[in-house]
C-alpha cells in the first residue's frame, strides 16, 4: 500500500471548487441526493429536523422543508418528479413532489428509516428500517410501490440496515448490517435474503458497488478501514486504512477511484482517496482536509462533483464542500 502523499500532492486529487452555505442549519447533517437536470441538491439535515435545497447552478442555498424527526436516506426519482425522504425517529417515508416540494404522501413505517434505494425497472423503493430503533432483534428492509406510495412488503435482516446497494438488474440487494458486522444479499424477485457474508472489522457502516469488477467497498469504523470485497462471494480482498468517523463511502467509476468521507465526532474531517488498480489491488491516493464533523458525501458522475457536508462548527455555518476530481 502506498502512504499518503504530502497535503500539497492530496490536494490535486480532490479540488475543493465551491463552499455553499447552508444558513441556520444546527447540528449533524445526514445523507444527500441530487436533481441532475434541475441543478439541485437535496441534504438531509438530521439534527434540524429538515430537508435542506441547494442551487447548484447558482451556488447557494434556496428552501428549507421542515417537519422531521431525524430526516436520513433521500432519493429523488426524475421519472416520477419524486422526493422521498426517510426519518428515523417517527418511523415516516414521506413523498414530495419534486418541483414543487408540496407534501404528496406520508408512508408509516416502523422506527429507524435510513437508507434507501430506487429500482428504476420496477419502480419499487427500499427503505431499510427496524432493528435496536424500534426495539426488535432484527432489521426489516421495506418494499414501497413508488408509483402510487404504498408499502407492500418487508424482508427481514439480521439488524438494522446501515447501507442498501443494488445492482443494475435490480435483482440484488447488497444489505450492510452494521451491528453484526454482516453483508446480507437479497434476491429481490424472490424477497428473501439468500446468503449472509461475515465483516472482518467491525461496524460496516457505509459502501459502494463496483459492478464491472464484481467489487464491493466497505467503509468499517473500528478500526476505520476500506475493505475491497468480492460481491460474488464475500471473499475480502484488500484492507486499507481509512477515515476516522466514517460516513460515506462513493466509487468514480470513471477514474477507478474510491472516496471516503469521515470526521463525525472528530476534531478534523478528511476525505480518504484511493485508486483501483485491477480488481484486487488498490493504493491510497491521499487524504483532503474537509471541515469538523463533516461525514457524509455524495458523489454525483453526471455533475463530475463530489459533495461533501459540513455542519455549523463554532462560528461558521454549515455548508457543503463541492470538490472537483483531478485530473
Amino acid at each position: 500500500m502506498m502512504p499518503a502523499r504530502s497535503v500539497a500532492q492530496e490536494t490535486q486529487v480532490l479540488r475543493l471548487a465551491q463552499t455553499i452555505p447552508l444558513p441556520n442549519v444546527k447540528g449533524r447533517i445526514d445523507h444527500m441526493d441530487v436533481d441532475v437536470e434541475g441543478k439541485r441538491l437535496f441534504v438531509a439535515g438530521l439534527e434540524n429536523g429538515s430537508l435542506e435545497i441547494v442551487d447548484l447552478k447558482a451556488g447557494k442555498w434556496t428552501k428549507s422543508v421542515p417537519g422531521f424527526q431525524k430526516p436520513q436516506g433521500i432519493a429523488f426519482v426524475q421519472s416520477l418528479d419524486k422526493v422521498f425522504v426517510a426519518s428515523g425517529d417517527d418511523g415516516m417515508l414521506r413523498v414530495f413532489r419534486g418541483g414543487t416540494l408540496e407534501l404528496l404522501d406520508s408512508i408509516k413505517l416502523d422506527l429507524g428509516p435510513n437508507r434507501v434505494a430506487y429500482d428504476p425497472h420496477t419502480k419499487l423503493l427500499y427503505v431499510g428500517y427496524g432493528g435496536k430503533d424500534a426495539g426488535k432483534d432484527y432489521g426489516e428492509v421495506g418494499i414501497i410501490d413508488a408509483k402510487t406510495d404504498r408499502h407492500i412488503g418487508d424482508v427481514q435482516v439480521a439488524a438494522h440496515p446501515a447501507e442498501l446497494l443494488l445492482d443494475k438488474s435490480g435483482n440484488t440487494l447488497f444489505v450492510f448490517v452494521s451491528a453484526e458486522s454482516k453483508v446480507q444479499i437479497i434476491d429481490t424477485k424472490r424477497g428473501k435474503v439468500v446468503s449472509t457474508w461475515p465483516v472482518s472489522s467491525q461496524r460496516n457502516g457505509d459502501g459502494a458497488f463496483d459492478e464491472s469488477t464484481h467489487r464491493l467497498f466497505l467503509g468499517t469504523r473500528t478500526p476505520p478501514e476500506m475493505i475491497a470485497m468480492d460481491s460474488s462471494s464475500g471473499k475480502e480482498i484488500a484492507h486499507l486504512p481509512t477515515v476516522e468517523g466514517m460516513d460515506g463511502v462513493y466509487f468514480d467509476a470513471a477514474r477507478k477511484r474510491i472516496y471516503v468521507s469521515g470526521g463525525r465526532g472528530f476534531d478534523v474531517g478528511y476525505v480518504f482517496c484511493y485508486q483501483q488498480t485491477d480488481p484486487d489491488r488498490y493504493q491510497t491516493l491521499g487524504k483532503i482536509p474537509t471541515r469538523p464533523g463533516a461525514g457524509t458525501s455524495f458523489w454525483s458522475p453526471e455533475l463530475n462533483r463530489y459533495y461533501v457536508a459540513a455542519p455549523a462548527h463554532d462560528n461558521e455555518e454549515a455548508a457543503i464542500l463541492v470538490f472537483e476530481p483531478v485530473p
